[in-house]
């Protein structure tokens, strides 16, 4: 083995504001594997990650839910925190980018660049909300495209034709937020001069810092010319106030890489680690970021470019992988395919995935697809039915012939030569995160083991007089061979790892695979892993869809085509449903909700007071007047603004929310039938 090395590892940090999907469990699963088979090579591997926990989605999601930005990213961190823990993940520290150790690093990084003549200042006009009193990023706003003319789109491209355009082109443009019409206002921003280190990041591209089909990309935006970059946001703003500039505030993603540091500066002040000596700049140690190709430019351009400003490292690599496909399509909700963590969690054994994950990855950084059909095949074909049935198998001959001692024998040295043999080829596959050579040499080398114990039949030798021994020689290989292919398996299946320590009485080290285990007394034989059951997966999938439908019917919105009918109900069900024309006499913007109006109906004589999420959709004076249909008889919702005393009717699909109105000559209170 070579000597030790001194290595820090980090996964692109989760952003605070949702739970974790099964995309993101790739990534993790990917620098976990690598991470647990530098550790089994004796070199000291530090494993970093947190919540990335700024910006302005953080703060309106808070606002939303009524609770303050830091109890909103407590809240979402902990959760995130349960789902490494359970999926395994052996992170060494989780932490926050809202820390001073961040605070403190990004104030430093800005300094230093804002010494060596790197950032540049200057006014910008931008789009700004009137009634929020905010600057509005270009997806927040929205409007009619100025190439195709199709409504509800983005503010800076056309997801119809295609278009890019600046939000201030787009036509009859609103605030995605509050529904108001923006304005242009001038403002002050600070800069990046990303431009002046091209050079540099021409030959720090190319220097294997990322893999070859990266490196081209970066190449083209590289050679097409860099753009100073924008690294300050207005207030208001959730994050850290940039020195000497009130009321401006770092960029979520000039502090975000910078939370790297700041995580592992918190777990070296509570180990005792020297943080400067993997961090300097002269610095012999290694430091590998994991993450998807749709963050390559933070990565590969921003973050080395302001490390070298700053007179830190820059990373010895970083490891670019695709996005997660499911029965090869994108991730939907409508199918349960956009399946949570915990969803998963719920339901399925999280080594089934880590090992599926890397039965599929590569070094490079093309798409995974979870096909859940194959899923469940290759798991209880590889692991139950070859891996794990050769311990099931032969233990029961140790155990019961020779009291769970092994033969000194080994009854098949060249086999156990081949096997134990394929260690170097296999590290080299886990060292170049070609997971998926690795699973294949190690179920190559699986099956060559059970072909043996298959041919040897020793269930029939043990029948036969005087054939004792021979049955615990073959078993007591077979137990060894077992014991080398769980050594190969152990960064992917951990959990397993350890029960499988337990029943072999002995700890799994990838130098111990050269030595067999002789005359070594093992435990009972307890079952390793379960099948997959196809209806385990079917109940993931419907919770998935249930849990999709909830949120659908919260926000209004999704076309029928990703929108599955529902379960049928009787006609009796219907019936109770009391539909009311109802004239909206007043609308209101609700203070601190991202997408709800408050509305006051009348319904022939009786007013009702209803919170509706058509905000986007619709400006409140252009609601007064106008008929709609509701449902009456729903019991009164309290909500964090008031009670709603009833739902309004509309449809809704990608271009907007629409309102259900009855023909002319309909009068309020009037039943719809």
């Amino acid at each position: 083995m070579s000597s030790k090395r001194q290595i820090l590892v980090t996964n692109a940090l989760p952003y605070a504001n949702a739970a974790l999907h099964l995309g993101h469990v790739l990534e993790y699963t990917q620098t976990d594997v690598w991470v647990r088979f530098q550790r089994m090579r004796g070199h000291e591997c530090y494993y970093l990650s947190a919540d990335d926990a700024h910006g302005t989605a953080i703060m309106l999601k808070a606002d939303e839910k009524g609770v303050t930005a830091e109890q909103h990213i407590a809240d979402m961190r902990a959760i995130h925190e349960a789902d490494f823990k359970d999926f395994l993940i052996s992170v060494d520290n989780y932490h926050t980018t809202h820390s001073e150790e961040n605070r403190a690093f990004s104030e430093l990084i800005y300094n230093r660049l804002n010494k060596n003549g790197h950032i540049a200042k200057r006014d910008i006009t931008q789009a700004f909300d009137p009634e929020k009193n905010l600057f509005l990023a270009d997806r927040y706003i929205k409007g009619t495209c100025p190439t195709c003319k199709t409504e509800d789109q983005y503010g800076d491209n056309c997801e119809a034709c295609g278009a890019t355009y600046a939000s201030t082109d787009l036509i009859n443009p609103v605030s995605a937020i509050s529904g108001a019409t923006p304005i242009e206002k001038e403002s002050t921003h600070y800069f990046f001069k990303l431009p002046e280190f091209t050079e540099f990041l021409k030959d720090w591209t190319r220097s294997g810092a990322v893999q070859p089909e990266v490196a081209n990309k970066l190449g083209e935006w590289l050679d097409s010319g860099l753009q100073e970059w924008d690294i300050s946001r207005d207030a208001p703003y959730f994050g850290f106030e940039i020195p000497n500039a009130p009321g401006k505030y770092f960029y979520v993603w000039l502090d975000a890489p910078i939370g790297y540091m700041a995580s592992f500066k918190n777990l070296c002040d509570r180990e005792g680690i020297d943080f400067d000596h993997y961090w300097n700049k002269d610095s012999k140690t290694e430091l590998y970021h994991f993450i998807g190709k749709d963050i390559v430019n933070f990565h590969a351009l921003f973050w080395p470019a302001m490390l070298k400003s700053a007179k830190f490292r820059t990373p010895t690599k970083i490891c670019v992988h695709g996005f997660v496909t499911v029965n090869g399509k994108k991730m939907s909700k409508s199918r349960g395919t956009f399946i949570n963590a915990r969803c998963y969690l719920d339901h399925l054994n999280p080594e089934y995935l880590r090992y599926y994950y890397a039965s599929k990855l590569s070094g490079s950084v093309e798409d995974i697809d979870l096909n859940l059909e194959d899923f469940q095949q290759k798991v209880n074909s590889d692991l139950v039915g070859k891996v794990v049935n050769i311990a099931s198998r032969c233990a029961k001959f140790i155990a019961n012939g020779n009291e769970g001692v092994l033969s000194a024998n080994i009854e098949d040295p060249a086999l156990w030569t081949q096997v134990s043999g394929a260690a170097n080829r296999i590290a080299e596959y886990y060292e170049s995160r070609d997971y998926s050579k690795a699973i294949r040499e190690i179920m190559a080398q699986a099956d060559a083991a059970n072909e043996y114990i298959a041919a040897k039949e020793p269930w029939k030798l043990n029948k036969i007089e005087g054939k004792q021994q021979e049955v615990q020689d073959i078993c007591s290989l077979g137990i060894n061979l077992f014991r080398v292919l769980l050594t190969y398996l152990k960064p992917v299946l951990p959990s397993m790892a350890v029960a499988s320590e337990e029943f072999l009485n002995d700890s799994l080290n990838w130098d111990s695979v050269q030595q067999p285990l002789t005359e070594h007394r093992i435990n009972t034989f307890k079952p390793l892993m379960q099948r997959i059951e196809k209806d385990s997966i079917d109940a993931m999938v419907a919770a998935s869809k249930e849990e999709a439908a909830k949120v659908s019917t919260a926000n209004i919105e999704g076309p029928l085509a990703e929108d599955p009918i529902a379960d049928e109900i009787s006609f009796d069900d219907f019936i109770k449903t009391d539909l009311r024309v109802a004239l909206i006499i007043k609308a209101n913007h609700v203070e601190g909700a991202e997408k709800l109006l408050q509305l006051t109906l009348d319904i022939g004589g009786e007013t009702r007071n209803v919170f509706s999420g058509i905000k986007a959709s619709y400006k409140p004076e252009d609601l007064e007047g106008r008929l709609t249909v509701m449902v009456a008889n729903l019991a009164p919702r309290k909500m964090r603004f008031g009670m709603s005393e009833g739902m309004v009717l509309a449809a809704g699909d990608k271009k907007g929310i629409y309102l259900l109105e009855p023909d002319s000559g309909a009068q309020p209170g009037q039943r719809v039938t």
